[in-house]
């Protein structure tokens, strides 16, 4: 009730808005639509009114038919009730204590006073099974007059409610007779402005191409709002003026302009115009800049206009000019990031300043600095002048969130990721593996497959990263937080399919046990990598206790493809489940497991160490699944442990394959099956 009542009040404060709104009328005068619409509001306001009478008539009567009756039921029959439970409940207690106390009498006592005692248990007996009695039949009772002490009110309610209804529904067909003619109304007053449009935009076109024609004629050669840079006690701010310029006396006039007040906001200034110089870029942080010099008034005044047309429109007025270049500067800030002795030395003064000034600044490489300010200092950092020279520390009037950004902005300048891409699947897949001891082996591996510039450059930022990880309580840049930042700039994939965007988060994990085990990674040489079937073993042992998961699953759908367009992804995809399978692979492996590859051999051979698929392997093959899976997608299949698949082969999606069963070509998972 008290819901309907907070609903009936805010209908009746709508139902007066719209009666106080007001249609403002441009013109003299209105059209007998127009004047119709503007009268709807007080139409649908005595609706609403209406309506609402009506129902606070049910609320009123409500309270006579459910709320009285109800309430009259809970004190009346409900309390009764209760109030005989406790007589229960005491007299319950009464008597278990009494029986309690006649039982441990001794039996040794006189014949008279056990006679007694059994009397007076039987009298407390009785008046104990009367007092049962009572409470069962008030119970009883209670249930019974629910049955119609409790719906008759409801019922009555219920049709309080239909009457109110009833009369809402009178009401709209009252009301139906004004609808139609509001309808029509509108739709009258839509058909005159839809035919008066064309005119409308007409005009305006007109206005366009002719501005000048509608332009208030101005004393000025220029004047509009500039925003001017002021120099206060803690550094600079921008204040809006509203400045004038008139040519043939070269007078600036400057009025402050306060935005809240809308009026203005100190005193003016006139300078005389010396020299109008256009703002570079890259010298500061500000857009659409320039500099204005002044015969009476030393220094430049920075004035910031609205838009790159309103610069230029303030330059033309006042014969401005452009800046001076540094033609050798600007070529080699445009220069391409390399992994040279250029590139070594400004990573090796990014981090040594970040470890001297800002290793406990909070938000360390998560916090981007100015583009235009990170920009200048690569600009200065890439000039082979200052690269060469042995000077590691970088300016303190490089902030630390400039130098972090510059570091890392370098990294995605490179012509590839750090780590390579053709290694980026591989990285991935060791992402995945089940248990971390398999991940850090194989990681370890992939690393040292990489190329010697590429592997030192990472050990050096991997041992900066895990100094900066130590030092998590106070810069809050714990690992994981790390790979986060790093993961997409050092793993990034070449195309940026579906299944590149999902294995973003394993990206994030192949850094983090990079910097939580660099020192195993790059100081010691990894064992011989693991074959196929040996990383399935792993991955058997390491399970026991739990199925393997079949979660990871590939989020487009399968197509079957052109027997030419397979061919071509065969060739163009390792499996690394058929080099298990090689016996000259495994016997060219176990060979040469007391060598160890030259790291610095510059062999393009040694360069990406990737077993090779023999010619002689069969593309499609038949394949056993060692566990049970169910189909998640319409392009998978379900299959029991030990089903056989024919035509196996490489998927598009990592992690997966395709085969045959039963006639269906689908999904299988890799590391569901062996090859057969």
């Amino acid at each position: 009730m008290s819901a309907l009542d907070y609903l009936s009040s805010a209908k009746r404060k709508f139902a007066d808005s719209l009666n106080e709104f007001k249609f403002q009328c441009i013109g003299d005068a209105e059209t007998d639509d127009e004047m119709c619409i503007a009268r709807s509001l007080q139409e649908f306001a005595t609706v609403l009114r209406n309506l609402e009478d009506e129902r606070m008539r049910m609320i009123e009567n409500a309270s006579d038919v459910l709320i009285t009756p109800l309430e009259k039921f809970r004190k009346e029959q409900i309390g009764a009730a209760k109030e005989a439970k406790k007589k229960y409940d005491k007299e319950t207690e009464k008597y278990c204590g009494i029986l309690e106390k006649h039982l441990n009498l001794s039996s040794k006592k006189k014949e008279s006073q056990l006679q007694e005692a059994d009397s007076q248990v039987d009298l407390v007996r009785q008046h104990f099974y009367e007092v049962s009695l009572e409470y069962v039949f008030k119970v009883q009772e209670v249930q019974e007059r629910k049955m119609f002490e409790f719906v008759e009110p409801l019922l009555a309610f219920l049709q309080g409610l239909f009457t109110f209804y009833h009369h809402g529904y009178e009401l709209a067909k009252d009301f139906s007779d004004f609808k139609t003619q509001l309808t029509i109304s509108i739709q009258n007053t839509r058909n005159r402005f839809e035919g008066t449009r064309s005119e409308v935009e007409s005009l305006m076109k007109k206005m366009k191409e002719n501005p000048l024609e509608h332009k208030t004629i101005s004393p000025y050669s220029m004047e509009g709002y500039l925003y001017v840079q002021e120099k206060r006690h803690f550094g600079t701010s921008w204040v809006k003026h509203y400045c004038t310029y008139q040519r043939d006396s070269k007078q600036i006039t400057m009025v402050p302009f306060d935005q809240k007040s809308g009026g203005k906001g100190g005193e003016d200034e006139s300078v005389t115009l010396k020299s109008c110089t256009r703002r570079k870029t890259d010298s500061i942080e500000k857009r659409f800049c320039f500099d204005v010099e002044a015969v009476d008034r030393p220094g430049v005044i920075t004035m910031q206009a609205l838009s790159e047309e309103d610069r230029r429109l303030w330059m033309e007025a006042m014969d401005g000019r452009e800046p001076v270049y540094n033609s050798n500067k600007d070529s080699q800030s445009e220069g391409t990031a390399q992994l040279d002795s250029i590139g070594f030395s400004i990573i090796r003064k990014c981090i040594h300043a970040v470890e001297t000034r800002g290793i406990n600044e909070q938000g360390l490489y998560r916090i981007v600095g100015v583009n235009s300010r990170v920009q200048k200092l690569l600009s200065v950092l890439m000039d082979p002048k200052t690269a060469s020279e042995t000077e590691v520390d970088i300016c303190a009037e490089w902030e630390i969130k400039t130098i972090t950004s510059a570091l890392k902005t370098y990294l995605r300048m490179l012509p590839g990721p750090l780590m390579m891409y053709q290694f980026q699947r591989s990285f991935i897949k060791a992402a995945k593996l089940e248990n971390q001891e398999s991940r850090v082996s194989e990681i370890h591996s992939l690393v040292h497959r990489l190329p010697e510039k590429n592997r030192q450059m990472l050990q050096l930022l991997m041992n900066h990263l895990a100094n900066v990880a130590n030092n998590h309580k106070q810069n809050l840049m714990t690992v994981a937080n790390l790979g986060v930042v790093f993961g997409p700039t050092l793993l990034r994939p070449q195309e940026e399919t579906v299944a590149a965007i999902m294995d973003i988060k394993f990206q994030n994990i192949v850094i983090e046990i990079l910097i939580e085990n660099h020192e195993k990674i790059f100081n010691t040489v990894p064992d011989l990598p693991l074959t196929n079937a040996q990383l399935h073993l792993s991955r058997k042992k390491s399970g026991d206790s739990k199925p393997p998961s079949c979660s990871e699953r590939p989020l487009t759908l399968f197509h079957a493809i052109q027997s030419t367009e397979k061919h071509e992804q065969r060739n163009s995809i390792i499996n690394s489940s058929l080099e298990s399978v090689s016996s000259n692979t495994n016997s060219i492996l176990n060979s040469s497991s007391s060598l160890q590859p030259n790291m610095n051999s510059s062999d393009p051979d040694l360069d990406v160490l990737k077993p090779t698929r023999p010619s002689s392997l069969t593309p499609f093959r038949k394949a056993k699944a060692l566990y049970a899976c169910k189909a998640e997608h319409d392009s998978e299949l379900s299959f029991t442990a030990g089903t056989v698949f024919d035509n196996v082969h490489p998927s598009q999606e990592p992690g997966w394959l395709e085969g045959t069963l039963n006639g269906k070509t689908g999904l299988i998972p890799e590391n569901y099956v062996e090859f057969l």
